[in-house]
């Protein structure tokens, strides 16, 4: 007798929940084909090189090489070297596959020594426009991020994570096997 109380109460809960599902779905669509607003893909470095001034306000993500960092009164400005990003948000390593440079400047604090030449940084920010400094020989008009956040990326980051030797019984525990008998090998 429980069983068939139990088994009234699961069909009754059920088919409650179905109901309920198929009002609330039909209540949502509303009979409308509704577009729904998605964000605006990010702009590229391509993008903001060719025209600075029209993106000025708006957010970006750049990466890349320091070049140098130098304080001023405004704050710290970092020359980079652009380089693509990886899904990580991690510069790529590969120096043939940038598009030019950028300038971030940094209203906070930031001691130059702590980004020398050669790290590579993640920023994130707002377009300013663009800056025109002396490159060599020639001027060279650089696009301008105010820095939000920063990222310096060390070399412990490229490494691969350690594969280790799982410690306990593991799946193929059996009554011949012991801590000191695994079938694959110890990797340290």
């Amino acid at each position: 007798m429980c069983f068939v109380i139990i088994d009234f109460m699961n069909r009754l809960l059920a088919a409650s929940l179905s109901s309920t599902l198929i009002i609330s779905g039909c209540a949502l669509t509303g009979g409308q084909n509704e577009t729904i607003p998605s964000d605006p893909p990010p702009l590229t470095f391509g993008q903001v090189k060719a025209d600075p001034e029209a993106y000025t306000g708006q957010p970006v993500t750049f990466g890349g090489k320091v070049l140098g960092a130098r304080r001023l009164k405004e704050g710290t400005r970092i020359e980079i070297l652009q380089l693509p990003l990886a899904t990580s948000l991690q510069p790529t390593p590969d120096l043939t596959t940038s598009q030019g440079r950028f300038v971030a400047l940094r209203k906070e604090f930031l001691d130059p020594a702590t980004i020398p030449a050669g790290t590579f940084i993640t920023v994130t920010g707002e377009m300013a426009g663009s800056v025109a400094l002396p490159l060599d020989e020639t001027e060279y008009t650089y696009p301008l991020v105010h820095v939000t956040s920063l990222r310096v990326w060390s070399e412990q980051d490229d490494e691969p994570p350690r594969i280790r030797r799982p410690l306990g019984p593991g799946p193929y525990w059996g009554p011949y096997w012991s801590p000191y008998w695994h079938p694959w090998p110890y990797y340290w």
